[in-house]
């Protein structure tokens, strides 16, 4: 993968520099906030999942994490030949419960199919994102462990600076966790 750094953009969690990186398709541009400079043993381990239709996208996530150094699990699909969301959806969503990997990400046409099915599975706390800021909220105020999104509703730079911004927030805890405290256990 060539990259090319471009210019320095101001802050974003810290000082970021705007990078783009060349795929065999697309240039994405590729946000570097303090999170993603940190080597690969302090980043957090990443499982990756998508359906047919979040192929391409979840392809571009792997080469993006990759790049930035974070370790990354594929759980599939393979192609874009038509597949079933909720095979990927548990599949990263057992990862994230059993500690193999310490987040997941998800991809199909909105990301509202995959966050259903990984919040059937206990301990994770799936939310859909369609912009940086409500992926940042998943993880400061609602500790979610697996971001779901959708590629018929983002561009290929926007599901990475959502999931940029998803992996560089940290839970906030307080008020916060009072809340989650309250919320019901999951049965069964």
């Amino acid at each position: 993968m060539q990259v090319r750094h471009l210019a320095d953009r101001g802050r974003l969690n810290g000082q970021c520099l705007q990078r783009v990186a060349r795929t065999d398709r697309i240039a994405l541009p590729l946000k570097m906030t303090e999170a993603s400079r940190k080597s690969s043993a302090e980043k957090p381990r990443i499982a990756l999942g998508a359906d047919h239709a979040g192929f391409r996208a979840k392809e571009n996530i792997k080469k993006y994490l990759q790049s930035a150094g974070y370790t990354v699990s594929d759980a599939g699909t393979w192609s874009e030949e038509s597949a079933d969301y909720p095979d990927f959806a548990i599949k990263v969503a057992r990862r994230v419960q059993q500690g193999q990997d310490d987040l997941g990400i998800l991809v199909c046409g909105t990301g509202i199919g995959m966050a259903m099915a990984a919040n059937k599975i206990g301990g994770v706390r799936a939310a859909v994102a369609h912009d940086a800021l409500t992926a940042r909220m998943s993880r400061e105020h609602n500790d979610a462990n697996v971001l779901a999104m959708g590629a018929r509703v983002l561009n290929e730079h926007q599901i990475i600076e959502v999931a940029e911004s998803f992996l560089s927030a940290q839970f906030a805890g307080g008020r916060h966790q009072r809340e989650l405290d309250q919320e019901p256990k999951p049965r069964g």
